[in-house]
């Protein structure tokens, strides 16, 4: 069975930055420092000022979200707590494990999501429906 993970288990992870007279490079490595190995990456942009991004949980997949540009709120609910983090540096992610609905709105203009995912793509890992994500944790809380 499943592991029910909670909210306090998403946090703000700060990557490595490289500052120099031309600018600043911030890497993200397969070495250990991130809790899981990155398998699929993907981008979100172009969202509309009040469109939302996301409302869907992770059956198995975890992720990380960072601000490439610009600024985002991320809302994460284990079905009882809410917590909302506001990403707006390049240089830090959102760690967020299975098992939790997360939401991405308030798009600033020109922002850029970069999310890291544990594994790639499957239909099958998502629960796209808030009621089925209730049945679901109702089920793993056992």
């Amino acid at each position: 069975m499943t592991m029910r993970n909670d909210i306090e288990q998403c946090r703000l992870i700060t990557l490595p930055r490289h500052e120099s007279d031309r600018g600043v490079l911030t890497e993200v490595q397969n070495d250990g420092s991130l809790p899981f190995t990155v398998k699929r990456v993907f981008y979100v942009y172009d969202v509309p000022a009040d469109a939302e991004r996301g409302a869907h949980a992770h059956r198995h997949d975890m992720e990380l979200i960072m601000a490439a540009s610009g600024s985002f709120d991320v809302e994460i609910t284990d079905g009882e707590h809410t917590r909302t983090f506001t990403l707006r540096r390049p240089f830090q992610g959102l760690f967020v494990p299975p098992g939790l609905w997360l939401h991405m709105k308030n798009f600033s203009s020109g922002s850029i999501a970069l999310v890291l995912v544990s594994a790639p793509y499957t239909e099958e890992d998502y629960i796209r429906n808030y009621a089925d994500f209730q049945t679901y944790i109702r089920h793993i809380k056992r």
